[in-house]
């Protein structure tokens, strides 16, 4: 193997979209470094079978706004 080339691979904190927290090994940041999930197996449709619509940073309404018009018909 090449010396060198490889990132380097330490222990990092997670944290689920409930609050719990455990450790893991990542090549991610730094060593100690926390990755706050946004959608987990906890959370996501896939996996719970409820499906609910997160709108980050307006996107829902803005695609609603926009293709409003769609479907309605001009005399």
């Amino acid at each position: 193997m090449k010396a060198n080339i490889h990132p380097d691979y330490h222990e990092i904190n997670i944290i689920m979209t409930d609050g719990t927290e455990f450790k893991t090994m990542s090549c991610m940041g730094k060593a100690g470094d926390t990755l706050r999930l946004d959608i987990d197996p906890k959370s996501h449709p896939a996996w719970t079978g409820v499906q609910r619509v997160m709108d980050t940073g307006g996107q829902v309404a803005k695609f609603n706004k926009r293709f409003a018009s769609i479907g309605t018909r001009k005399g």
